[in-house]
């Protein structure tokens, strides 16, 4: 956690270097208090954050949750 915000990452060895371990963030959401809901973003290649166009906001983290596990879209695991 960081502030308002989720960040789900990645932890995996480098290939090339197996000792040394990598951490990846691909998934991300922020409470928003004002509007009581949750809004959603995916690490595109750019190495920025980026709206999650398809569903931009959720009510619930568990929604959260679950639009990552399912990805749809293939944005959070390509």
């Amino acid at each position: 956690m960081e502030d308002q915000s989720i960040i789900v990452f990645e932890i995996r060895p480098q290939w090339n270097k197996p000792e040394i371990i990598l951490e990846h963030p691909f998934a991300k959401t922020t409470f928003v208090k004002a509007k009581n809901n949750w809004k959603v973003f995916w690490m595109k290649a750019d190495l920025k954050w980026h709206s999650y166009s398809p569903n931009p906001t959720v009510k619930y983290l568990q929604d959260f949750t679950k639009l990552v596990e399912e990805d749809k879209h293939h944005c959070f695991f390509g």
